[in-house]
């Protein structure tokens, strides 16, 4: 049984022919007959019968109709706490993103939703494989990812909002070399040790491009994900690296400098289950994820034209 038939059942009670029922919730009687021949056949009593040329409720019908009532009120008083939490302004919204995107994002978050009435924030960092971004939306109302301009666009289950286009510089220290150099190519930064991401995330792509565009293998020296991590590893003489430009704290002792010659440049997207934007709370932080990326863009005066 459905919800559809029991109302068709209390209706019937309550008016007293199949006709009355087809003209008050309008259709025609044989939609009407149709799913109360669908609701006998899951009942194991008659809960109709004929009187005259009339079809009547017998007494297991007017039962069922009785409990129909306090069906269809279960289900309005469920609605209507549907519509409170799907409405409700200040409900929690959890957020997680990768390490660089939070670093940047996350403190923006907490201040721009730090007054009464706003969402309660639930923050995570979670640092995966660009494949793997997608699968976090069923934990969390919103993820920041990244992925590559080149790179596929996300599966059409999800939704996504490009937050941020963001460059990715090579990072290397003050007195190095190649810092005397306004823009490197792949050729300038070819014969350098690396420090780059493990396999599988999105930078290494970058990695690989600008070793087939210099026509030859790079020398990879070490395997870092977290970007603070890399800024200190470069600092310290262990090789040069690629850097967002925008969403990592300046460090005094590196440089970075843009690379042509290949395309250095991520998306940081949010991601969400679209079902997840019904509500005003979830809404309401990308509002102010999308306030956030504006900000975080403005610090570099000459990439404020960056879409």
């Amino acid at each position: 049984m459905d919800e559809r038939q029991l109302r068709i059942l209390r209706e019937l009670g309550e008016l007293g022919s199949v006709t009355a029922v087809a003209e008050a919730l309008l259709v025609t009687p044989s939609a009407i007959s149709q799913q109360l021949r669908l609701l006998q056949r899951s009942m194991p009593v008659p809960l109709t019968e004929r009187l005259g040329r009339r079809v009547v409720l017998t007494d297991a019908g007017r039962a069922l109709a009785d409990a129909a009532v306090e069906v269809e009120t279960a289900l309005a008083r469920a609605r209507g706490a549907v519509a409170e939490f799907v409405g409700r302004p200040d409900g929690e919204v959890s957020v997680a993103a990768f390490h660089s995107a939070g670093a940047a994002f996350f403190p923006l978050l907490l201040r721009g939703l730090a007054g009464p009435g706003a969402p309660v924030l639930a923050l995570a960092d979670e640092d995966v494989p660009q494949g793997d971004f997608p699968r976090l939306t069923r934990e969390y109302d919103l993820v920041l990812a990244h992925r590559l301009d080149h790179a596929p666009p996300w599966p059409r289950t999800v939704a996504s909002a490009t937050l941020l286009r963001e460059p990715l510089d090579v990072a290397m220290p003050a007195g190095h070399p190649l810092a005397a150099k306004r823009r490197l190519t792949p050729r300038d930064v070819a014969d350098e040790r690396w420090i780059t991401v493990h396999e599988g995330f999105p930078v290494m792509a970058t990695i690989e491009a600008i070793a087939a565009a210099a026509g030859r293998r790079l020398h990879l020296a070490h395997r870092i994900n977290e970007f603070a991590v890399v800024a200190e590893a470069v600092a310290a003489g262990g090789g040069i690296a690629l850097m967002p430009r925008w969403t990592m704290r300046p460090h005094p002792a590196l440089v970075l400098r843009p690379l042509s010659g290949v395309q250095a440049r991520r998306h940081i997207d949010a991601l969400c289950r679209p079902e997840r934007t019904a509500r005003t709370a979830v809404r309401t932080v990308l509002a102010e994820l999308r306030r956030a990326a504006r900000t975080i863009r403005e610090r570099d005066p000459e990439q404020r034209a960056e879409p």
